[in-house]
């Protein structure tokens, strides 16, 4: 990490302490709790366990969302041989970040971070650790900031060479009436051939009646509002792409380790993987 860059200064403390309202939940902290992690508020742990009663399975979303990170990075990584990565919607930093995975198998890739929440940027630091040879950032900006986001990844990333963009887990807090699909088009047409999506979000499904219940729950007492979207739907932010086999499936299902037995269970957790061509 370069000290001159550091987003977590003195001066900058003080205004990212006022900006985190620990009165209502919020869901990268909640998705902190169910990962293990210790940076969330009991208003979170509260909010987690009611989800949870709602939907015994949610928990698991947390954990197959990173498990299915962790696969899609190396193979990027190691078979398709990027080396640069824009991870939107980072969320607060655990076990296999995007850079741990990366840079344990490409020391020298690049990776630049983006999230507007201030508890994710204040703990920053941890996601600005790099190899020698490598290099990451981060951005404290929305999703929906398309250009800032463009322009200020360019300083790290060459933009004329295959990028993967990941998008875990945060589209789903883009409203319908927002253009989810032109955001993310728009951050893909800034991208050259042989650029990937990585790409994961919630469903609804009627064959999984008790996670609307837990959205629902969450919308009315949470924040930011979550949007679920149907497999097809989702499906379609990989339109004009190469869609890798085995296509949007569960998180859990997406190229598991073990092929051995049965599929892994099912989570309402979808994604998939698509290439630029």
């Amino acid at each position: 990490m370069r000290d001159e860059d550091s987003v977590t200064s003195d001066a900058t403390a003080g205004g990212l302490r006022d900006r985190i309202d620990t009165s209502r939940p919020h869901t990268a902290r909640i998705w902190n709790y169910w990962l293990g992690g210790k940076d969330n508020y009991p208003v979170d742990e509260a909010a987690g366990e009611q989800i949870r009663q709602l939907h015994p399975g949610i928990a698991d979303y947390a954990l197959a969302d990173r498990a299915f990170l962790g696969r899609a990075v190396r193979y990027l990584t190691g078979e398709v041989g990027i080396r640069q990565f824009l991870d939107i919607g980072t969320g607060l930093p655990t076990v296999d970040n995007t850079h741990q995975v990366a840079q344990s198998i490409a020391p020298d890739a690049k990776i630049v971070y983006v999230d507007n929440d201030p508890l994710v940027l204040r703990h920053a630091q941890a996601l600005l650790t790099s190899t020698p040879e490598g290099r990451t950032d981060y951005i404290d900006a929305d999703l929906r900031d398309v250009d800032q986001i463009l322009e200020t990844a360019a300083k790290t990333l060459d933009l004329t060479r295959p990028v993967a963009l990941m998008l875990l887990g945060v589209v789903i807090f883009v409203g319908d009436d927002e253009d989810p699909y032109g955001i993310v088009r728009r951050l893909l047409d800034a991208l050259p051939s042989g650029s990937h999506l990585v790409l994961s979000h919630t469903i609804t499904s009627p064959a999984m009646p008790d996670v609307d219940a837990a959205v629902a729950f969450w919308n009315e007492n949470g924040t930011p509002r979550l949007n679920q979207r149907t497999p097809q739907e989702i499906t379609g932010f990989f339109d004009g792409l190469e869609l890798l086999e085995p296509g949007v499936v569960s998180c859990s299902r997406w190229r598991p380790q073990d092929t051995t037995g049965e599929p892994p269970a099912e989570v309402a957790m979808f994604g998939g993987v698509g290439r630029k061509p």
